[in-house]
């Protein structure tokens, strides 16, 4: 006759109690890992927001620009505001392409290639804002032309506008009086 003998493996009790350690130890250690991404997670918000408003205020300040020298560079004697912004784009005013922007950027807050536009009514448009009513994370240390930036409640406050008379006092020259009245419109 042949005997034959099983042996149980892992069947101590050490052995099934260390399992058990393995396994309350890998909660913590992913617990300790939620809790970590967790915290990173506003932070890498706060970072993403931060570059996005550093792309508003280029793109705003191109808008600003274009629209600055769609309005010096009018022919003849009597200066005009685009009317639409994709007279920005190509002015056809004069002989020849003028560009003063290669193209209408996406607003970096909302992703859609929609403005707010600061209007004159019967003169054109002075200026862009983004539409997202959040609140800025950038409070100070705004360029010359956007101090007042610095008391924006919301990013739809940013208003990118070109001025006659701020270009004129920054110059030196009179105000033009009286200065149109400027309201946001679409």
């Amino acid at each position: 006759m042949c005997i034959v003998t099983i042996k149980v493996l892992n069947s101590s009790p050490n052995a099934v109690s260390n399992g058990g350690f393995t396994y309350i130890g890998l909660l913590i250690v992913i617990a300790v890992m939620g809790i970590g991404l967790g915290a990173i997670g506003p932070l890498s918000r706060s970072v993403q927001l931060r570059d996005k408003e550093a792309e508003l205020l280029f793109i705003g300040d191109e808008f600003r620009r274009a629209i600055t020298r769609y309005y010096e560079e009018s022919p003849g004697g009597i200066k005009q505001y685009p009317k639409k912004l994709e007279d920005l784009l190509r002015d056809n005013r004069q002989p020849g392409i003028q560009r003063h922007l290669r193209k209408i950027y996406v607003d970096p807050l909302t992703g859609k290639n929609e403005w707010g536009l600061v209007e004159v009514p019967g003169y054109g448009i002075t200026g862009v804002y983004s539409t997202y009513d959040a609140e800025p994370v950038k409070k100070a240390n705004f360029a010359a032309p956007y101090k007042a930036f610095e008391s924006a409640k919301k990013y739809s406050d940013w208003k990118f506008v070109y001025s006659v008379n701020d270009a004129l006092n920054r110059s030196g020259g009179a105000q033009i009086a009286p200065a149109p009245t400027i309201s946001p419109g679409r």
